[in-house]
């Protein structure tokens, strides 16, 4: 059982980075907001943790201090929070697509200016950043506690004041500001915590990943986070994060099919290099015969009186 654990233990915590990824999404949409800014703040709290951890903190010994990683962490989200503020109150003035082309030119932007700056190491990128743990499985003593607070986090804000907002505003936002919801207000909240949560992900997996360059934050990202949404659920939190996993599990799956002897040359590259294009057929589809994804308020309603 422990060796099972630790060969696939790196895609266990990704499994999990997924899933939170995919609350980061899913914190705009209780708005009514498609919001693809998701790469953006993941990128730039690497990138932060990168810089520190390289740069900036001093430790001696072979392992970086826990509370560094913790003081990066709250760093990262405290930087994404002004800075998802200060994005947000223009940007979430539009709607539908318009405000998804204003996130994913806020994504490119993170990008370039991380392939043209010489502290983020360019094109090549931020390697060798120290790692906390002995073992990629350890760091589900971050992964774990991180989704498990999301969770619940999420959880108790759909029961107050604040989250009623977000679903009033989802449902019909003209109907929200008539009774008095100042919509701008939650749309910018929501919007903050989706950025906040993106850089504690990003700060964690600079670290888990051990290098940290512009391909972390993209268009390609942006995607493939939308599908953990739209295919696991967009009208639960417990959605997203099985859509997370599960797609995130994916590619794994797929390289398994690659690697069979008995498929066919070109079946096998399209599922060694062909994630993207599933991706986006899982989107249509899903879109098409599960438009609330897999994980719906009726199905839990469903399993609780199981």
């Amino acid at each position: 059982m422990l060796d099972f654990l630790n060969t696939y233990g790196f895609l266990f915590v990704s499994m999990i980075f997924g899933a939170i990824l995919g609350l980061s999404i899913y914190l705009p949409l209780m708005a009514g907001q498609l919001s693809l800014a998701t790469p953006g703040f993941y990128a730039l709290g690497g990138y932060l943790a990168a810089i520190f951890s390289t740069r900036v903190f001093q430790f001696t010994g072979s392992l970086f201090p826990l509370h560094f990683l913790l003081l990066e962490m709250l760093l990262a989200g405290l930087i994404a929070g002004i800075l998802a503020i200060i994005l947000g109150i223009p940007v979430l003035r539009l709607r539908g697509i318009y405000l998804a082309i204003a996130t994913i030119a806020f994504v490119e932007i993170i990008r370039v200016l991380a392939l043209n700056l010489e502290i983020t190491g360019g094109a090549i990128g931020i390697f060798g950043i120290p790692q906390p743990f002995n073992s990629p499985l350890e760091y589900l003593w971050i992964a774990v506690p991180l989704l498990v607070l999301s969770m619940l986090f999420i959880y108790r804000l759909e029961k107050i004041k604040a989250g009623r907002a977000l679903i009033a505003i989802r449902e019909d936002e003209l109907a929200a500001d008539a009774m008095g919801i100042n919509a701008t207000y939650y749309k910018v909240l929501a919007f903050t915590l989706s950025g906040i949560l993106a850089a504690l992900v990003g700060a964690v997996s600079a670290h888990f990943l051990n290098t940290w360059n512009a391909l972390q934050g993209t268009f390609d990202a942006s995607v493939v986070f939308l599908a953990f949404v739209l295919i696991g659920g967009s009208r639960t939190f417990i959605g997203p994060v099985v859509g997370g996993m599960i797609l995130t599990a994916l590619p794994e799956a797929l390289r398994g099919l690659a690697g069979t002897t008995g498929l066919p040359v070109g079946l096998r590259n399209f599922f060694k290099d062909g994630r993207l294009i599933i991706f986006g057929l899982l989107i249509v589809l899903g879109s098409i015969f599960y438009p609330q994804g897999i994980i719906t308020p009726k199905l839990l309603k469903y399993l609780k009186k199981r």
